[in-house]
């Protein structure tokens, strides 16, 4: 039988992810200040490049929302979902730099991609297949009678 479908909250799971998406723009941020040449100081990472902290932060939040609700619509939790997610976070990746044929191409790619590697994630045998498999291919030693510690003594 199959496991019962759980929702999930899609404006929960966009905060969170989008949250984390903020603290890693930050970081970008103060990356591209710290190289940049220019005389505005720390504050640089704010006025300066603080675009990238808003990007970050909506391409979080649009791919945990969107992730969310498309499994919630389904009512399954499959891979699709991973891919419908990454294609809407790199649609609005894309359309930063005005270029719709960006926009498409990173949903097309970063779509295949996560839903690619979500696919091949659930398809991972369980532990018993496993074991099953390692005694199957891996040699055993020879038993002769002997006791090895009565060997070593």
């Amino acid at each position: 039988m199959a496991a019962e479908f759980e929702r999930k909250d899609p404006l929960s799971k966009g905060t969170q992810l989008g949250v984390q998406g903020a603290a890693v723009g930050i970081m970008v941020s103060a990356l591209r200040n710290a190289l940049g040449s220019h005389t505005q100081g720390a504050s640089g990472v704010l006025t300066r490049t603080g675009g990238t902290i808003g990007l970050f932060a909506a391409v979080g939040f649009t791919f945990a929302y969107a992730e969310a609700f498309v499994a919630n619509q389904r009512e399954t939790d499959d891979a699709w979902n991973g891919a419908t997610g990454a294609c809407a976070a790199a649609f609005l990746g894309g359309l930063r730099t005005k270029s719709l044929p960006v926009a498409v191409t990173g949903c097309a790619v970063m779509g295949a991609i996560v839903g690619g590697y979500d696919l091949v994630g659930k398809l991972q045998p369980s532990s018993e297949d496993v074991m099953e498999r390692r005694k199957k291919f891996f040699k055993h030693p020879p038993d002769f009678g002997v006791d090895s510690r009565a060997r070593s003594e």
